[in-house]
């Protein structure tokens, strides 16, 4: 289910966009939760508290704190929210692209357009829903792409997880829990009990020591060799990837 925040001090406009996001569900047979708010400070606590949003509907200007401001709140606790801003001024449409908006929507909004706009938004979800993990780490919740993350470890009761990028995430849970989400995808491999990887970006592999494409080097257990060494070769032909023999 795509859970969909939207906050305007405008009763009327909240009013408004209750009843397209409600259209919008009936003639799409769309599975969308939306959630209401009058001012951004209602919706920070709300996040704060654990709420999640896939998309967020946000009027730029409001009392007390404009939607820019509340969206640079909301980045720190969640990097992936779709944020879409509403608003009759085109004024903060460049600043608004500094907090990773979706899109910049003015007013009056038409339905045909609108419509269209959501078709968009949830299709980006769904891709990146399908493909990617969703995590409550230190820095909040995340969601980070299975193809930019090399490999896993647990470090005593920390779950560390190593991007491509170089960033590593410190989340919640167990390394069976995130072995367990992990299940359907079929590149990555527990090498070990504290270790994870993706098999798209191992590098090398000795009898001893697993080298990723970061080149961090990651110990081999005794007798697992031939084991991760033949699994990562079933992938690689999966992958119809040339060998030289």
């Amino acid at each position: 289910m795509i859970q969909i925040g939207f906050c305007d001090d405008d009763l009327s406009m909240l009013d408004e966009l209750h009843e397209l996001l409600g259209s919008y569900r009936a003639e799409h047979n769309a599975d969308i939760a939306p959630t209401a708010f009058q001012s951004p400070f209602e919706l920070l606590a709300s996040i704060e508290k654990g709420a999640r949003f896939d998309i967020l509907l946000l009027d730029v200007l409001m009392p007390g704190e404009n939607g820019i401001e509340a969206a640079r709140e909301i980045r720190q606790y969640d990097s992936n929210v779709k944020i879409i801003f509403l608003t009759s001024s085109a004024e903060f449409a460049v600043q608004s692209y500094t907090v990773g908006a979706y899109f910049y929507q003015l007013k009056p909004i038409w339905p045909e357009s609108f419509f269209r706009l959501m078709d968009s938004v949830i299709a980006a979800c769904s891709r990146e829903s399908s493909a990617s993990l969703i995590l409550r780490c230190r820095t909040g919740i995340t969601r980070v792409e299975l193809d930019k993350l090399e490999y896993c470890e647990v470090i005593r009761r920390s779950l560390l997880l190593h991007k491509t990028d170089g960033t590593v995430l410190e989340a919640a849970g167990s390394m069976d829990s995130l072995c367990e989400s992990l299940a359907e995808h079929r590149n990555f491999l527990r090498i070990h009990r504290s270790y994870l990887v993706n098999l798209e970006h191992i590098q090398t592999i000795t009898p001893k020591t697993l080298v990723m494409s970061s080149r961090a080097e990651l110990p081999i257990p005794r007798g697992r060799y031939n084991d991760i060494k033949d699994a990562y070769l079933e992938h690689a032909f999966q992958k119809e990837q040339v060998f030289l023999t």
